[in-house]
């Protein structure tokens, strides 16, 4: 994956404070005053200002029938660093400006992120979504986060340090990392034809998504949770080992593949939860994870009794590290 810069989202929320740092330097120079710390910011307080300022947008006009208006066109964000998804666009999408967005409940929690059903809508005309929601303000450490983010180092010192040091600061730079780099595997994957929800958008640390479920708000059911037959059981082992040669095919693999970041929706098997989407040339453990993801699901569906010889993880893991031109 190529790496993702976001130090620039940030420079222009902190101008003031550096202004006011660059003042206090040349004050001191001039007359020798003893330093202190009047008009300097911890990143923590950046961190509290630009929220302020984001919820203040956000909340500036409300609509009467719903939680806040599209974000479609990023009229909200402090940063101004939403991306959307890969054109052109699904028919069924909705995007414009005026729809509104309603919160229809949550979907799942996890330990970095929430997810919740949105419906967005504009009269008649709505569709459903998926709004992933990375954690930043808490104190949750993204608790495997290191050899994921091999390959996605921050240019500037200052992002570094505070990311090394898991600061609050350094922590939304991780969760914002997270979010990049799940839509950017998501575009990517979409484009090439893997089965992943549609990526609509991304704004800071919340992606929204296509909904993988029915038109009610059901969302369907993981891979886990699904007791198959034997020629539904095959049937989803090769739709798998299909999507497998399409990832290493790209040169990546899941890096946290299980059934439980699987869904099956409609007899599709598609796949889910890509923030740690792992490059098998960039990142020195590529094989190594490659060589989990297939041994972990295999097992999985050796347990529901898939014939061994058929779910071999060994043969499997060969064959996409020749698809990937590693061998």
């Amino acid at each position: 994956m190529r790496e993702h810069d976001l130090s620039d989202r940030y420079e222009s929320a902190f101008s003031d404070a550096d202004t006011m740092r660059r003042k206090g330097k040349r004050a001191r120079r001039s007359d020798d005053a003893e330093p202190t710390r009047r008009g300097r910011m911890t990143e923590e307080e950046k961190l509290r200002i630009a929220r302020l300022r984001e919820d203040q947008l956000s909340t500036a006009d409300t609509p009467e029938d719903g939680d806040r208006w599209s974000t479609w066109g990023d009229r909200w964000s402090t940063w101004g660093d939403a991306d959307q998804g890969p054109k052109p666009h699904p028919d069924w999408l909705v995007t414009e400006l005026a729809a509104v967005d309603r919160e229809l409940g949550i979907l799942k929690t996890g330990k970095e992120a929430d997810v919740f059903l949105l419906e967005r809508a504009l009269g008649e005309k709505a569709c459903l979504l998926a709004a992933k929601r990375y954690r930043s303000n808490d104190h949750r450490m993204f608790h495997r986060d290191a050899g994921y983010l091999e390959g996605r180092r921050m240019k500037k010192s200052r992002e570094t340090r505070a990311i090394q040091n898991r600061t609050a600061f350094g922590r939304n730079l991780i969760a914002e990392q997270w979010a990049v780099a799940e839509f950017a595997a998501l575009a990517r994957l979409w484009q090439i034809g893997a089965p992943v929800p549609y990526p609509v958008q991304r704004s800071g640390t919340e992606l929204l998504l296509e909904f993988i479920g029915d038109d009610e708000g059901n969302a369907a059911p993981r891979l886990a949770q699904i007791r198959p037959g034997e020629d539904e059981l095959l049937d989803l082992w090769r739709q798998l080992v299909s999507t497998l040669t399409t990832l290493a095919e790209a040169g990546i693999t899941h890096g946290d593949l299980s059934a439980y970041n699987l869904m099956v929706h409609d007899g599709r098997l598609v796949v889910i939860d890509l923030p740690q989407v792992v490059d098998l040339v960039a990142n020195p453990n590529g094989v190594e994870f490659l060589d989990r993801d297939v041994r972990n699901i295999s097992g999985w569906f050796a347990s529901r009794g898939l014939p061994p010889e058929i779910a071999d993880p060994s043969s499997l893991v060969a064959t996409l590290l020749d698809v990937a031109g590693m061998s």
